[in-house]
């Protein structure tokens, strides 16, 4: 599945598009470069689910909760700042990813030994024109 982002003007209507295609799928790993929207797509999703909460990027936290509309937990990850495999056991991933909530997650590159076998792989790219391009 391919989604245009052609402004932040219509960033909703992509993330909208995103949730009516996600399937049964709870992991969802979002790969880019620096500053291809990775956080603010999520945050886009986050707000079409229902979340009033503040949503920001979890880079010292690790891990954000947020509540969505049917007050169930919607877990926004940020891993870049994850050095070793033993810092992400001991925040006991297990449980945000095999509990059955969905998880957003940024930089799983840094923990893709680990990532559950029916993880969605999300990859967002800013195009030559400035749009982005998600593809999962």
């Amino acid at each position: 599945m391919k989604i245009r982002i052609d402004s932040l003007d219509n960033i909703h209507v992509a993330a909208k598009e995103f949730i009516a295609n996600m399937g049964t799928g709870k992991v969802f790993a979002f790969y880019g470069k620096m500053g291809a929207g990775k956080t603010t797509f999520i945050k886009a999703i986050c707000e079409e689910l229902g979340v009033n909460d503040v949503i920001t990027s979890p880079t010292f936290a690790i891990v954000n909760e947020y509540t969505a509309d049917n007050d169930t937990p919607i877990y926004h990850f940020d891993f870049y700042r994850i050095k070793k495999l033993e810092e992400v056991y001991d925040m006991g991933y297990e449980d945000y990813f095999y509990g059955g909530n969905l998880c957003l997650l940024e930089w799983p590159e840094l923990i893709e030994d680990i990532l559950p076998e029916d993880v969605t792989k999300v990859t967002i790219t800013e195009q030559e024109d400035g749009t982005r391009l998600v593809e999962f």
